[in-house]
């Protein structure tokens, strides 16, 4: 396939998952969510959705694909690729790009998430059959000359020593964090909540930490955040979560604010455990900023609505909606690509 039949196809599968009309995906989303109490068919839904409208959409692509000097035809190579299961398709922009590239691709799934990309790609084959050739779902990688894989902190240093011989892309865990004023509005702060909450903020895009000003008032805050308490009533595997951590703060005597769906401690930690979203204190933005800089390795993107010098600044609410540019770690993956 040319650069454009690949082009179109993508175009077609947008189309084809926005229409909702797939029974097989729809079984495969009902299968996922008993074989992973994490993908609720709400989360597996709106990650399906959020891949149409941000990265199949006509304009989208059109704009993303301008950046680079994508040949019309390639001299393909096999990428192995070793997905993370934190998310419902957590790892279809890699698959995306990689297709894209004009490469081929041979997918180690995670045993959280064994159901969806199958459903995905076998889409992809009804649309058009030669799409088949660019992906392989394998159990073990071999015969590879190019890696991408994300995995945990401790998998990624074997990860960089397994893989260190071919050209690769190592991602480790990453948190986002957000930057609060004290200033915002209730709106902001409920939307806030989805950059908190959303996939039960098990994503490296999820906040896991705020930096407030000295004497934040953290009432405004949980009173916005209550309205997320369904996850505590409806989700078991979270109010387990919850509780858990509710008793541990309680054991150790560890001071914290809570509005009965998350606690909320000071804890100079970027990640928090579920169910929880540590906070520091900061004197002032330069000095916030410094701290975010000395630690850009460790945060995936920062939230606020304040300017940040040197830092690129997402607003509330927008963490879960990465677009075909926002490369995870920072890493231009598409770039990795045309490089090989």
């Amino acid at each position: 396939m040319n650069k454009e039949e690949r082009f179109n196809a993508l175009l077609r599968l947008g189309e084809w998952l926005s229409s909702g009309e797939d029974d097989f995906l729809q079984a495969s989303i009902k299968r996922s969510a008993i074989h992973n109490g994490w993908f609720t068919e709400a989360n597996q839904q709106q990650a399906i959705e959020a891949i149409a409208t941000q990265m199949l959409s006509p304009e989208k692509l059109t704009a993303w694909l301008a950046k680079y000097d994508v040949p019309e035809t390639t001299v393909s190579k096999q990428v192995g690729l070793v997905m993370a299961g934190n998310l419902p398709l957590v790892g279809f922009h890699d698959l995306l790009t990689v297709f894209m590239s004009g490469h081929r691709v041979q997918v180690k799934m995670s045993d959280k998430d064994p159901y969806l990309l199958p459903a995905i790609l076998r889409a992809l084959k009804i649309i058009d059959e030669r799409t088949t050739g660019y992906f392989d779902v394998v159990n073990k990688l071999q015969d590879f000359e190019a890696v991408i894989a994300t995995g945990s902190n401790n998998s990624a240093r074997y990860f960089k020593a397994y893989f260190a011989k071919y050209p690769h892309i190592i991602r480790r865990n990453r948190n986002a964090v957000a930057v609060l004023s004290g200033e915002e509005s209730v709106e902001e702060l409920l939307v806030l909540g989805h950059d908190i909450f959303d996939y039960f903020g098990l994503g490296c895009r999820n906040v896991s930490k705020l930096y407030v000003p000295e004497g934040y008032d953290f009432k405004p805050l949980l009173e916005a955040l209550h309205e997320y308490r369904h996850l505590l009533i409806n989700h078991t595997k979270y109010k387990n979560n919850f509780d858990y951590n509710y008793a541990l703060y309680v054991l150790n005597k560890v001071s914290y604010e809570a509005n009965g769906c998350i606690l909320i401690t000071e804890n100079t930690s970027l990640q928090s455990p579920i169910a929880t979203l540590h906070y520091e204190y900061y004197t002032g933005l330069e000095a916030v900023t410094t701290e975010l800089l000395l630690r850009e390795e460790e945060i995936q993107l920062v939230v606020s609505q304040l300017p940040l010098d040197g830092l690129a600044v997402y607003p509330p609410g927008t963490a879960q909606q990465p677009g075909l540019s926002d490369y995870a770690d920072g890493v231009d993956t598409m770039a990795f690509l045309l490089s090989l």
